[in-house]
């Protein structure tokens, strides 16, 4: 509670200090926002608007799982393999 207000306060303390510095900074990232490519379409309704988002969001998540898979099989091999070498006592 005690970080929360004097988060605030300091905030409150860096706006009144730099009002018309942040102002301008908030203002040109506002710009550079609408200049960005965002990955829907603002014409479509509903889920539709988002499908590349969603789209993108499968073949990461699918992409995850199957490298999870590859790294897991890649390091049960390995410990095999390992685990037989140090038992033949060269």
């Amino acid at each position: 509670m005690v970080l929360g207000l004097a988060s605030v306060v300091a905030l409150g303390w860096v706006w009144a200090r730099q009002r018309k510095r942040v102002a301008s900074f908030l203002a040109e990232v506002s710009g550079e926002l609408k200049k960005c490519s965002w990955p829907w379409e603002p014409q479509e309704k509903g889920a539709r608007r988002y499908r590349e988002l969603i789209d993108s969001t499968v073949v990461v998540a699918i992409s995850s799982v199957l490298l999870a898979a590859v790294v897991t099989f890649a390091d049960f091999l390995l410990i095999r393999v390992v685990g037989f070498l140090t038992r033949l006592h060269l």
